[in-house]
């Protein structure tokens, strides 16, 4: 087969071709059908195929990021309802402004029952805060080391809260033979604010806002 074949095909009488140029142009034809094929009907096949894998991987990603947040969010709600728990423990421990009178009570006389003398037991002024007020007690007890640890143990298993602060420590003086001491500190202790009081905070801070 040389190229004068190929100049001599009569397409009318292809029957009659050598079977080498007949194959050569069944070739010729079977590469022209796969670009058609590629072309009118593959290639837009394929450009479907890409677009449904990238909503595929869109939908993947949405799933997998709303499922993510479903964690979060159950970790969330779980660790609400425990800061909710703990705030409410913490809140049955905090007195109301008719139970004050009480707690300071409860303190001087575990003072009182552990032996130590009381030169100063002086509450001081509320600090208000968001929901609590905050009120110190200046005291100044005499006594000896493990009366005055023995106290500051009953202290801290009042059922209410209440703290021992810039804690001054000296001794009851030259003549004191039995090693007694002094203790100055500042016990802070809290309530909550009844709805009153609440209310009147707000008003004040809505007040203030306006200047």
């Amino acid at each position: 087969m040389n190229l004068q074949d190929f100049n001599n095909i009569d397409l009318k009488n292809a029957g009659s071709l050598p079977w080498p140029v007949k194959g050569v142009l069944l070739g010729l034809l079977l590469v022209v059908i796969v670009i058609a094929g590629y072309w009118f009907f593959w290639s837009p096949a394929m450009e479907e195929l890409e677009q449904a894998r990238a909503k595929e991987k869109e939908l993947r990603d949405t799933f997998l990021a709303k499922k993510r947040q479903a964690i979060n969010l159950e970790a969330y709600k779980q660790q609400m309802v425990e800061i909710e728990r703990t705030f409410g423990a913490l809140v049955k421990q905090l007195p109301d402004r008719s139970q004050m009178d009480g707690l300071l009570t409860d303190i001087n006389q575990a003072g009182l029952e552990r032996g130590l003398e009381f030169e100063l037991f002086k509450p001081g002024q509320e600090v208000i805060a968001d929901f609590y007020a905050e009120m110190p007690i200046s005291i100044k007890v005499t006594g000896t080391y493990h009366d005055l640890g023995q106290f500051a143990g009953d202290i801290a298993r009042l059922p209410r809260i209440v703290t021992l602060n810039d804690i001054v420590i000296n001794t009851a003086g030259k003549d004191s033979k039995d090693g007694r001491l002094v203790i100055e500190a500042v016990a802070r202790t809290y309530r909550y604010l009844d709805a009153n009081e609440i209310a009147s905070k707000k008003q004040a801070e809505k007040k203030e806002a306006r200047k």
